[in-house]
């Protein structure tokens, strides 16, 4: 074999190997022949020519984006500090490349831009109570401004809301405040019941006398089998008035 042949085959064999691309089962191939887009390859073994095509790999695969903490100020003009978490993913790689620049970086300045806007016309306490339609609200407005660039953003997590020494030491004093009002409710809604509860025991005690008799017996029972020591007690008129009329009913007999 000669020099020359041998030449060729290593050049040959450079060729081949600088075609051949190998994609992953998460990635895409967006192929521009010439500078322009004729195709979209993947994943799997896939050829490029060399000083004709170029490739630029896409990955598919869910995207979770930290959003950096913004300064926020409230409808109502309290002023707070907000992160939160974007999660999303190319559907569609061509677009991805052709109609931005860089999806990642524009779509994170995105999410910058409508986190302060959308919690700036919240107030805190729709900003701390009703976390999920702010997120919701989020996702939404996000997902309609990134489709034109391939992206599907598929949900969007507020997580952390710093506030102000003096807010959370107000809000520690409100919340307080609440728990001693539902305590006082409690205690006096407990009074009432037990004081309705001695009502109706009053009148079954008027309406019969003798409820009250075995009251006293079953309380001089109670006593006596708590304590050891000896208890003397006055005996009630009440509970002698049966015996005096069986009396005077024989007397008069």
């Amino acid at each position: 074999m000669g020099p020359g042949i041998i030449v060729v085959v290593v050049i040959l064999f450079l060729f081949l190997v600088s075609a051949l691309k190998v994609l992953k089962e998460y990635q895409r191939g967006v192929i521009f022949r010439l500078g322009k887009v004729i195709n979209l390859k993947g994943p799997g073994l896939i050829i490029v020519w060399p000083m004709i095509d170029s490739i630029r790999r896409v990955d598919l695969r869910v995207v979770a984006m930290d959003v950096p903490p913004q300064d926020v100020i409230t409808h109502d003009n309290v002023s707070v500090r907000v992160n939160a978490v974007v999660y999303f993913r190319v559907i569609d790689p061509k677009k991805a490349i052709l109609e931005v620049e860089n999806y990642i970086y524009a779509t994170s300045q995105l999410a910058q831009t409508t986190l302060r806007s959308v919690l700036g016309e919240a107030t805190l306490d729709e900003l701390l109570s009703k976390r999920d339609e702010i997120n919701s609200k989020l996702q939404d407005i996000l997902d309609r401004m990134t489709d034109p660039w391939g992206i599907k953003v598929s949900t969007v997590e507020v997580k952390h809301v710093d506030l102000p020494e003096d807010m959370q030491r107000v809000m520690a004093k409100q919340a307080e405040a609440e728990r001693d009002r539902r305590a006082k409710i409690i205690r006096a809604d407990a009074e009432f019941q037990a004081a309705a509860k001695l009502a109706e025991a009053a009148d079954i005690i008027s309406a019969h006398p003798v409820a009250l008799q075995l009251r006293y017996m079953q309380t001089l029972s109670e006593i006596a089998v708590e304590n050891n020591s000896t208890t003397i007690f006055p005996l009630p008129i009440e509970l002698l008035k049966p015996f005096i009329n069986m009396l005077d009913g024989k007397n008069k007999g």
